[in-house]
């Protein structure tokens, strides 16, 4: 089985190059950036390019994009470009190979498309993020995720592709995008605090690809959210708008000696709450890291990350060019 891997010079495209040599997998990665996971240096964007590369290639994992960093460096047309056009491309290059030769085509999308319905009105409960909730993305880079999906949803209808869309939540190394936060808290405060509602590990969101591959062509189409498996219910999303550390208290006791050992602080008030239970019902995914593990591990002297975290480390984002 050989597998393409776009992106490949990125956080997730490494990570999972690296998972899938280690296992003596036929991988193949392409990125606009050279680095030890890529293989062809080219651009999605570019048909030809896609093309070459979707030769004898049974499964897809397409996590090249431009990201919610490239808000700021980036014209809106090269989002267009690299999230729709490149993913277009190699959608339509999949279904050039025929009914059943293309085996899997995975898409990784982002909890960012949901947008506007992450954040209720002031004295609002938390928001209960599932996969049914509207996205309102309110950023060109939401945006353009949304109508990728919509694509692929499109292919697997008119084409009888099977496609899996995987929104991630954060697991990115780098400093948080807000200044409030980066003020506030020590990077690695946020982080954890962050495994509670909205942060997944990279080693997790690798293995959720690892089985939409293995899940797809039963499934046809679907749309997961990967996120930590965080310990709230809905009964909990009130009182975590308005104390999140007393809700913390009784779920996780184990956290606040721990924390009080670093200096750090639990956020006042917890704004989301991501559901991934259809993941794991579906997919058979069985995510390592929560917060709960994270606290144990630092207890323990640990590090927050995971080994392949660390092996994979902080790239940053690059300020010009097409996928990352």
């Amino acid at each position: 089985m050989k597998i393409l891997v776009t992106g490949s010079a990125g956080h997730l495209g490494e990570a999972l190059i690296r998972t899938l040599r280690d296992a003596g997998r036929e991988v193949v990665g392409i990125d606009v950036l050279p680095s030890p996971t890529t293989d062809v240096v080219g651009s999605i964007v570019e048909r030809a390019t896609a093309r070459r590369c979707m030769q004898d290639v049974d499964v897809v994992l397409h996590a090249a994009t431009l990201h919610k960093p490239h808000v700021e460096s980036h014209a809106r047309q090269a989002f267009i470009d690299v999230n729709l056009t490149g993913t277009l491309n190699l959608l339509e290059a999949a279904a050039q190979r025929g009914v059943g030769r293309v085996k899997a085509f995975v898409f990784t999308s982002t909890t960012s498309a949901f947008g506007d319905a992450l954040v209720p009105p002031p004295g609002e409960p938390a928001a209960w993020i599932t996969e049914d909730v509207a996205p309102r993305p309110k950023n060109i880079y939401g945006v353009t995720k949304v109508a990728a999906e919509d694509l692929c949803q499109l292919f697997h209808r008119n084409q009888q592709l099977p496609v899996i869309v995987l929104r991630t939540s954060r697991f990115f190394p780098e400093d948080d995008d807000q200044a409030a936060t980066r003020d506030a808290y020590a990077e690695e405060n946020a982080k954890a605090n962050e495994f509670l509602y909205r942060r997944v590990e990279i080693e997790d969101v690798v293995g959720a690809h690892l089985l939409a591959i293995e899940r797809a062509r039963e499934l046809g189409f679907g749309k997961y959210i990967v996120s930590a498996t965080s310990p709230f219910t809905p009964a909990d999303l009130a009182a975590l708008r308005r104390d999140a550390p007393a809700v913390v208290r009784r779920l996780v006791p184990s956290y606040e000696a721990v924390y009080a050992a670093r200096g750090w602080r639990m956020f006042p008030s917890l704004d989301r709450v991501y559901v991934n239970e259809r993941a794991r019902r579906e997919l058979g995914w069985q995510p390592r890291h929560d917060f709960a593990s994270v606290v144990a591990r630092l207890a323990g002297g640990g590090d927050l990350r995971s080994p392949l975290a660390l092996q994979v480390g902080a790239k940053g984002y690059h300020r010009t060019g097409g996928a990352a």
